[in-house]
């Protein structure tokens, strides 16, 4: 079953449930994929690779607003940008802990023959291309200093 499918299946037990909040999110979502659908340039149908990247990006979207929400005292309007990130990220594919990624970025170090900070950018490459989805980029890039900086 396609995320677009699952995203319509999930919205009408949310309208069922008469679960506004969860269904305001999913509706986010499924508008993040028309959007996607009906770019210039798409075909009409997305890969779960581009699923996967504007997930991320909501994902990402919500917890930077929850934080700044938080920042300025509005703790209804992060609370509900929390909800939505909790909603989103179920259909993301498992985030590895910080010690899996960890294990995967001295792999990656030791197939490229890093050797110290000077060669960080060949190291974030490749482990973006590796964890993507799996991970955040800023988590990767903060382990990939601890790695290269002993």
């Amino acid at each position: 079953m396609s995320l677009k499918q699952q995203i319509d299946n999930d919205i009408k037990n949310a309208m069922l449930a008469k679960n506004k909040e969860e269904l305001e999110a999913l509706r986010a979502i499924k508008s993040l994929i028309l959007l996607a659908e009906t770019d210039k340039g798409a075909s009409g149908e997305i890969s779960a690779d581009t699923e996967n990247k504007l997930l991320q990006k909501a994902v990402k979207q919500r917890k930077e607003s929850a934080d700044i929400f938080q920042q300025q005292g509005r703790q209804e309007l992060a609370d509900k940008e929390t909800f939505q990130l909790e909603i989103i990220s179920r259909y993301l594919p498992k985030q590895l802990s910080e010690d899996e990624i960890a294990n995967e970025l001295k792999k990656i170090i030791q197939q490229i023959g890093a050797k110290g900070p000077q060669d960080m950018g060949k190291v974030m490459g490749a482990a973006t291309k590796a964890l993507s989805g799996k991970a955040d980029g800023k988590q990767i890039s903060e382990l990939v200093k601890k790695l290269l900086n002993p």
